[in-house]
């Protein structure tokens, strides 16, 4: 399943209306909110702390229609703390936003 970009403008179109400036300031605090959830991830001590990151994640990726990410999310809470191949997979999606 590929990241479809044009889904979170159209989630967001239908949350602010039809204001590209204002879609494209929510588009970018999402991405720099997906990239804080991530570096979350990567300095998670624990299992607590890795799981916390990881639903924070979802939730951001739930709010922008972003299916993939909360798949990917989820996904990650039933990965051991750090695991390098997840942290790889959603570095990719994120850079695809």
């Amino acid at each position: 399943m590929a990241i479809d970009p044009g889904a979170i403008d159209a989630a967001l179109a239908a949350a602010v209306g039809d204001d590209p400036a204002l879609i494209a300031e929510l588009r970018a605090a999402f991405v720099d909110s997906a990239r804080r959830g991530l570096a979350g991830l990567e300095d998670a001590a624990d299992e607590d702390a890795w799981r916390a990151a990881c639903w924070r994640i979802k939730g951001l990726a739930a709010s922008f229609g972003a299916v993939r990410l909360v798949a990917m999310a989820t996904e990650a809470t039933r990965r051991p703390v750090g695991d390098p191949a997840m942290l790889k997979r959603l570095r990719a999606v994120i850079a695809r936003l």
